[in-house]
């Protein structure tokens, strides 16, 4: 009975799984597509330095060994739960030990020293989180969901080592007694493991049989049940940097994070003005009523990578905190724009999930029966999210940039809407006015008389 039920429970598992990953996928799908170019074998090293080693986390020290605790714990966990669906599928308990012997008992004992670690860092971000209250933490985009999903995973977390060492602690009594169901012992005597062998008689020692097998069986099935619960909760936490820090690491800029992107548009049509490129190869001369959209005012105008950064971002506040403009008490929190991308986008995809009829565009309503992301038109934008205010204080220093542990790029979002206010609606600050004057006037970001290159006139 027990199998039976494990078996449906992992396929309604993944079934709910599959469904809620296919919309996270359409949702970062949202943005236009762009290219990635560059050397994988450099993209790999980013990969194994930043997502796998963490190497950007420890520039603050303290919590980046608590972090290590946990994330290492993670990856060494998954060997035991790999057995754990074997046994679950098979109906067997302990599989591997037969055939692993000292080395199973060495592997387990290893992931029980991690989890103990795992289990004193847990401790420690809850206190950082609710009693020290670490400035980052508490800033106003951290209230209500983004603060209880910090703290929810941490008590999950929690919940998973009660399970694993309930299980391994009353194992250990059990095998003590000769009354284990493990696969391939017998007779008295001990797993060893290097933290059970002592918590498991201290805690369960002296209860019968009976209690040991339920305590035994509960601790597995808490683990797993856990485990389900985390695997359809990642979509909607900031814990979903667990698997997507590796491929935002891997597509990257591997270019120096200072070097601004371009727009062809303005930079062909500048170069044909100053006669750089011939007027053959200049773009021709098109419908005035047809221009090119200048940078972004919602998620369908940023990247696919653009919003991979949103989905992969960690609300840990270390860009926000080195922000000169919030330091010095401007409203720009580079963490806040890219949670109020995530969350434009999960709008959008909101809409899609029901096939809203009413968000169509109104030139493509005629006929439409089902909406998508081109036809889709809500009257709102990521101008609703974040405001000009938010975007006109950044000084595009690249210090957010540089303090992501994961590589996420706040200001390329936010030179894109930057660029749509200016470009396209013709807004801005009233005092960025004169500097846009001049330097389309005379080259030069100063308003002087002469041309910017006369000096190099004179030499000639």
């Amino acid at each position: 009975m027990s199998q039976i039920v494990f078996i449906l429970l992992t396929l309604v598992t993944f079934g709910i799984a599959f469904r809620k990953y296919s919309k996270l996928c359409r949702n970062i799908l949202l943005g236009k597509d762009v290219e990635i170019k560059g050397d994988g074998v450099a993209r790999m090293k980013n990969v194994a330095l930043i997502a796998f080693g963490q190497k950007k986390m420890f520039k603050r020290i303290i919590p980046a060994v608590m972090h290590l605790f946990i994330y290492v714990a993670f990856l060494f966990t998954q060997i035991e739960l790999i057995e754990i669906f074997v046994d679950g599928f098979s109906g067997k308990h302990r599989i591997f030990r037969p055939f692993l012997g000292s080395i199973y008992t060495g592997l387990i004992s290893f992931i029980e020293i991690l989890s103990v670690g795992a289990f004193i860092a847990t401790l420690v971000f809850l206190v950082r989180r609710n009693l020290l209250k670490v400035p980052r933490f508490q800033m106003d985009e951290m209230t209500g969901w983004p603060k209880l999903d910090g703290n929810l995973i941490l008590y999950a977390e929690i919940l998973l080592l009660i399970g694993i060492f309930s299980m391994n602690g009353a194992d250990e009594v059990l095998y003590n007694t000769g009354h284990t169901h493990a696969a391939g012992t017998s007779g008295q005597g001990s797993f060893g493991f290097a933290i059970s062998q002592w918590l498991g008689p201290a805690m369960f020692g002296g209860m019968s049989v009976g209690a040991l097998e339920f305590i035994e069986r509960a601790g597995w099935w808490l683990h797993i049940i856990v485990v389900f619960g985390f695997i359809n909760y990642l979509p909607y936490s900031k814990h979903l940097h667990i698997f997507m820090a590796f491929p935002n690491v891997y597509f990257s800029k591997l270019n120096s994070r200072g070097e601004m992107d371009n727009m062809p548009e303005i930079m062909n049509e500048v170069k044909s003005m100053m006669g750089l490129i011939p007027e053959s190869e200049a773009a021709p001369a098109g419908d005035p009523n047809d221009m090119p959209k200048f940078g972004a005012s919602d998620v369908f105008d940023l990247t696919w990578k653009n919003m991979m950064d949103a989905y992969t971002c960690t609300e840990c506040g270390r860009c926000t905190s080195v922000c000169p403009a919030n330091i010095t008490g401007k409203k720009l929190s580079p963490r806040k724009v890219m949670m109020d991308v995530r969350d434009r986008a999960e709008e959008i995809g909101k809409h899609l999930d029901t096939n809203n009829l009413e968000v169509i565009a109104a030139d493509k309503k005629e006929g439409a029966t089902a909406l998508n992301k081109d036809n889709f038109d809500d009257g709102k934008s990521l101008f609703d999210y974040i405001s000009n205010e938010e975007i006109h204080a950044c000084t595009t220093c690249n210090a957010c940039v540089e303090a992501c542990p994961v590589m996420i790029n706040p200001l390329d979002i936010i030179l894109q809407l930057r660029r749509h206010e200016i470009l396209d609606l013709a807004a801005g600050p009233g005092d960025w006015t004169p500097m846009f004057t001049s330097i389309e006037n005379s080259g030069s970001v100063w308003q002087v008389p002469d041309a910017r290159d006369k000096w190099a006139q004179e030499l000639v």
